[in-house]
Formats: C-alpha cells, sequence, structure tokens
C-alpha cells in the first residue's frame, strides 16, 4: 500500500508555493515532498513535467526551497538577504534551460529541455522568486501570522493586509483558537458572576 503524503498546498506564486512545500516550520513540521516521486508529482501540478529524479536532485529542490524561504523571510521583514540563500537562487537559475510557450488558451506554459531535468523545473521556479524577491511583481512578500508556521507567502490582496499564508488551514485554525479562547473566557465568566437573589 502506497504511503499517506499530505496534501500539497498549492497557491497562485509558484516560487512561495514551492516554499510551502515544508510548512509548520516552527512547529512540528510538515513535509510535502519527502521522495524524489512527490517531488515529480509536485512539479506535474505545477505545469512542470519531469519523468525523473534522483536523490540529488530532490536534495538541490530542498536547498532551493529553503533559499527562498529564507530570502523571501528577509524580504518580508525587511532584513539583508542572506548571502547563501541568494548563491543557491542564482545558480539554480543559471542552470535551468526551459523556455515560456504561449498556448492557444492565452496561457504560459514551460517547456524543459529535457524530460528528466529536474534541474531546467527548479531553474523556472527560482526565476519565479527573483521576481517577487526583487519586487518586479505587484505585490508584497509577507510572513505568515500563524506562530507556528511563518511561511512566506505573497499578498496580492488590494489592501496587501492578507495575515494568512492560507486562509483554509493556518486562518481557519486561528479562528478555531480564538473561539474556543472566548468560550472559555465567557465560561469562566459566567461561573464567575455572583448567585441570583432570586426569592
Amino acid at each position: 500500500m502506497p504511503a499517506e503524503f499530505p496534501d500539497f498546498r498549492l497557491g497562485n506564486v509558484l516560487a512561495t508555493s514551492f516554499a510551502a512545500t515544508l510548512t509548520e516550520r516552527r512547529g512540528d513540521a510538515v513535509e510535502r515532498i519527502p521522495t524524489p516521486q512527490r517531488l515529480i508529482d509536485w512539479l506535474a501540478v505545477n505545469g512542470l513535467t519531469v519523468d525523473y529524479c534522483t536523490t540529488a536532485q530532490l536534495e538541490l529542490a530542498w536547498a532551493l526551497r529553503e533559499s527562498i524561504h529564507a530570502a523571501a523571510t528577509a524580504t518580508a521583514l525587511q532584513d539583508a538577504l542572506p548571502e547563501s540563500a541568494v548563491h543557491v537562487i542564482n545558480d539554480c537559475s543559471i542552470e535551468g534551460r526551459a523556455s515560456a510557450i504561449l498556448t492557444l488558451e492565452h496561457t504560459r506554459r514551460w517547456r524543459l529541455s529535457s524530460a528528466s531535468r529536474v534541474e531546467d523545473a527548479l531553474g523556472v521556479i527560482a526565476a519565479d522568486a527573483i521576481s517577487i524577491i526583487a519586487g518586479e511583481r505587484d505585490g508584497r512578500l509577507a510572513l505568515c501570522a500563524s506562530p507556528t508556521c511563518r511561511a512566506a507567502f505573497f499578498d496580492t490582496s488590494q489592501s496587501r493586509s492578507r495575515k494568512w499564508c492560507d486562509m483554509n488551514t493556518c486562518g481557519n485554525r486561528q479562528k478555531k483558537a480564538r473561539f474556543k479562547a472566548n468560550q472559555r473566557k465567557n465560561t469562566g465568566a459566567r461561573g464567575n458572576s455572583p448567585p441570583s437573589n432570586s426569592a
């Protein structure tokens, strides 16, 4: 029976969606691409189909993911970019050989140089990271308000005031926690109220 893996968190921004393949970084971390096959699956879902992935290519993907997370976090906090993260992102971008293809449906697709070139797919992800970290896209990098998550995400909301990387996970979890805390507070307040003087 195949192993069960956590679902992918898919967003509208390739680079931050890729960084979100490791979640709950400040709690019990959840690895969403623990095997080469899971990386192949994630890439396919994001239009970057490859036929084969080695353990070394998976390790390169993890290095790129962590570098994107580090650089995006620094950008969101308005800190200096970590030099090592910049090197990994740039190396992956340079190494990749992919071409943007316009489809008849008015969408962009990526054509990789070879069906087994994970490096090409990582190059596309690195280039996407460069465009958002360099401020070339309309939006802002922010960090999830969940204390156990703190994922970097690209906020394109009109007000640029989004708090959660994903409303369906972190946002709902925080809403439920607030609701339960209010219920406990209200229950405690009723329990401490003086008895009524009804005769």
